[in-house]
């Protein structure tokens, strides 16, 4: 079974426990029309108060594991949480803030560190945020869940893409019929998920680096920006500071970025969505929230 991704994609595989919904159905999230554009800063301060709560879970449970064919290692370090959320238009463009409790503000992703005669890559991942939509199919909370869909996912990195000012733009394919280079899990009484991620079309934010033969420091980066990110790959704008035992951070993107890959949000809708928080982890040691709606009822 391959569980793995092609790349650096960090491995966004959102494996989700059984919906803990109720009957009252999803949280309802307004959208507020601004008076101006926020500064994508991660600093929160002039978004006010009325957060919104919503609480995220271990995507996989300890005892879940060994069924979905995953290492019984529980790797989730985000745990149970709360994240707090606000979300605004101006100008054609969406504005979300976020903040959620973090120990340390793990910023560096996988570096190269010298071990007797060369260098390898160490165990050490920077910390991530993901905010999917759904495009097409049968949009569920679960990836896993034997149906197939395909969603919009903005997925923020604090040691690779948050310098740069933005979050990778991707699309993730869910389907139990086979995708070519796609993850594959042997789900019980579901039988084989296939999982397919891609960046959308563009110049990427940054790239990876092979360490070089002779030593030099101890550590170095294993990636490093490009600085000529552009396309529907760098739509999301955003920029996260930690501060005080917390992960502060903002996006933003236009409504309709006229790109066939992007959702396209609409004044006047009600659209499903959802959060995933990794605590230097990656794969489905992450936590989750359940399917919200993000309400632009308000938005003219």
């Amino acid at each position: 079974m391959h569980c793995g991704f092609a790349g650096s994609l960090a491995g966004l595989v959102l494996l989700l426990t059984p919906a803990l919904a109720g009957a009252q159905g999803p949280q309802v999230i307004p959208v507020a029309p601004l008076a101006g554009a926020p500064s994508v800063d991660g600093d929160l301060r002039e978004w006010g108060g009325g957060w919104a709560k919503i609480p995220l879970k271990p995507a996989v449970e300890k005892g879940e594991r060994p069924k979905l064919g995953l290492d019984p290692e529980d790797r989730n370090l985000t745990g149970s949480i709360t994240v707090e959320l606000k979300a605004g238009v101006a100008g054609g463009r969406i504005y979300i803030a976020v903040r959620w409790p973090d120990d340390a503000a793990d910023a560096e992703f996988r570096p190269w560190e010298w071990k007797g005669t060369r260098y390898a890559e160490a165990n050490k991942r920077d910390d991530m945020f993901a905010l999917r939509f759904p495009l097409e199919g049968e949009f569920d909370r679960s990836m896993l869940s034997g149906k197939s869909y395909r969603v919009d996912v903005w997925l923020w990195s604090a040691g690779r893409s948050n310098a740069a000012g933005l979050a990778e733009d991707m699309v993730h394919d869910i389907s139990t019929r086979m995708l070519e280079n796609a993850a594959e899990y042997e789900v019980q009484g579901v039988g084989t998920v296939y999982i397919k991620k891609r960046r959308d079309a563009g110049r990427p934010i940054y790239r990876n680096l092979r360490p070089p033969q002779e030593k030099g420091a101890e550590r170095i980066p294993s990636v490093e920006l490009t600085g000529s990110a552009a396309g529907s790959l760098a739509d999301v704008a955003a920029r996260g500071v930690w501060k005080n035992g917390y992960w502060n951070l903002e996006l933003s993107r236009k409504l309709d970025t006229g790109h066939s890959d992007d959702v396209v949000l609409r004044a006047g809708q009600k659209i499903n969505a959802q959060i995933a928080v990794f605590n230097r982890a990656a794969d489905e040691n992450k936590s989750v929230s359940e399917i919200f709606v993000l309400d632009l009822a308000a938005v003219k």
